[in-house]
Order: C-alpha cells, then sequence, then structure tokens
C-alpha cells in the first residue's frame, strides 16, 4: 500500500510529495518538527507534544499554518490513510517558501505544513529494551537553542552516523564543562552510584523532551530519589543504570558507554520499572 502524505493543503502519495525548492525549510533549515508516538492507535502524551510544538513555532516567530483543531484532525486522517496504529506521526512547519533572502519573508508568506505517519517495528524495539542499548560520548557541536525543536539536525545526524559506524545506537554529547548534555535523539539518564536517579535539569542547553517529562512524573509518584542535575562521563560508567528516553525509545536501558559496562551489562531495576509503568505493561 502506498504510504500517504499531507502537503499544505492535499494528501498525496508519498513518492508525489514536494515542496517548493524556495521553502526555508530546504534552505535555511528555518523549520520546525514534532514527533507523537502511536502505540495501539493511542497518541503517547499528545497534549504536551502539541504544547512543544506550539513553544519551537513561538521562539522561532513562525506563524501556525493552521489551528490546533484543524491540525489534530489532518494528523489523524493521516494515521487513517496510513493505516498506522503503531507507529509515529511526523509534523514539520517552516516558515514558507519565498526568495531567498536572510531576514524574514514579507509577513503573508504562508508556513508550509507536512504531516506524514508510519508504522514501526515493535519488535525490534522491545528487543532493543529487552537487551539494552551501547552509547559512545562525543563533544557538544551544536547551536545554542537545542531546547527548540527545528530541523537543524547536521551535528546530530554525523553524531549518529558516528555511533553506528563505532556498533552502537546512539552518541550522548559533551559540552566544554565534561558534562553530558543528551544522546542526538534522546535524553540521557543515570542512576548514580549513591542510587540517585539523575538527568540533566531544563534550559537551552536540551530539548525539553515530552517523554523525559513523564518518566520524571512517574519516578516522582513513585518516590525514587531524584536530582535534575547534570552528570560526568566518568559518573555515567561509574553508575548503576543509565538509560535514554524519546518518543519512540520510552526508557531504553544503556548498557555501555565507550566500551565501559554500565552496571551487570544488564537493563535495570529502576529503568524496567519506569518503562513499564510509561507504557502501562
Amino acid at each position: 500500500m502506498s504510504r500517504i502524505a499531507y502537503v499544505d493543503g492535499a494528501y498525496v502519495p508519498l513518492r508525489r510529495a514536494a515542496v517548493s525548492i524556495r521553502d526555508r525549510g530546504f534552505q535555511f533549515a528555518d523549520s520546525i518538527y514534532e514527533v507523537w508516538a502511536l502505540r495501539g492507535g493511542r497518541l503517547f502524551d499528545a497534549e504536551a507534544h502539541m504544547a512543544r510544538l506550539q513553544r519551537s513555532l513561538a521562539e522561532l516567530r513562525i506563524t501556525p499554518p493552521m489551528g490546533e483543531a484543524s491540525l489534530w484532525a489532518v494528523m489523524r486522517e493521516t494515521m487513517r490513510r496510513n493505516w498506522v496504529r503503531d507507529g509515529i506521526v511526523y509534523v514539520q512547519i517552516s516558515r514558507g517558501a519565498a526568495n531567498r533572502d536572510h531576514v524574514f519573508p514579507p509577513p503573508d508568506t504562508k508556513a508550509t505544513l507536512v504531516v506524514t505517519a508510519k508504522n514501526l517495528d515493535r519488535h525490534a524495539i522491545a528487543l532493543r529494551a529487552g537487551s539494552g542499548v551501547k552509547v559512545i560520548s562525543l563533544p557538544e557541536t551544536r547551536w545554542a537553542r537545542r531546547d527548540i525543536k527545528s530541523v537543524n539536525l547536521l551535528p546530530n545526524v554525523l553524531a549518529r552516523q558516528t555511533a553506528k559506524e563505532s556498533g552502537a545506537f546512539e552518541a550522548w554529547l559533551v559540552d566544554a564543562e565534561g558534562l553530558v548534555t543528551e544522546g542526538t535523539s534522546s535524553n540521557a539518564w543515570i542512576v548514580d552510584a549513591a542510587g540517585v536517579l539523575r538527568t540533566r535539569p531544563l534550559s537551552h542547553d536540551i530539548l525539553h523532551g515530552v517523554t523525559r517529562a513523564a518518566i520524571l512524573q512517574l519516578a516522582q509518584e513513585r518516590q525514587l530519589r531524584i536530582e535534575e542535575r547534570a552528570f560526568t562521563l566518568d559518573e555515567a560508567k561509574a553508575a548503576r543504570e543509565a538509560f535514554i528516553t524519546a518518543a519512540s525509545n520510552a526508557a531504553t536501558a544503556v548498557i555501555e558507554i565507550d566500551g565501559v559496562t554500565i552496571g551487570d551489562g544488564r537493563p535495570g531495576p529502576v529503568t524496567q520499572a519506569l518503562r513499564a509503568a510509561y507504557l502501562g505493561v
């Protein structure tokens, strides 16, 4: 079955979907995106993802192409047309197509909206969660506004490719102070040597992960010892547990960092408990 995309008012086969070569998302990465996880037909953390999308648009001063109610309708219709029940919905909005110029185009320039949906291999995701993943560390080279979910992802792409070529699933980025910021497409966590659950506090340095917030709330409800405090690579390597969170990888254990085994090399009890609570299993 041909996949269907929504592009600026029309549902079209993915192979024919296109935007203008003058689009500012293509020319300047002047664009934001958002990803919703879909499990059993249910959009996880739906409102929180929508709120983050609106925040990203506001931070870049992009006028939304339609209201939230209309966008929900487009997303659900895209899901329906693609028969997606266990996968992701992807929304990308750029400032629109205009003559190439670094300054913003005229105010009446309409933003470009693209929505796609696809099923994911849930079996592969479950296997990854069951065995844990390997991580490498790399220097932080991204721009200073990582809290905006923009499509300016070239440093992330290069880091993730380096991870793949190293036999790892993810790369953790390390800032000039030697502290882990986050992964290329995930937030980073540890259960440190003292048993404290730690993740870097929200700031411009990291993406304000929706799954991160949900996991943090679950940990608080379970009265775990928690600190929103950055950690070093040495602290991570000496940790009892480590894991990543993202829309498509909820609390997935990290069992190795730069070749160093974390804990006993298996997903730990805190990671497993938080994943199960988040997924409701």
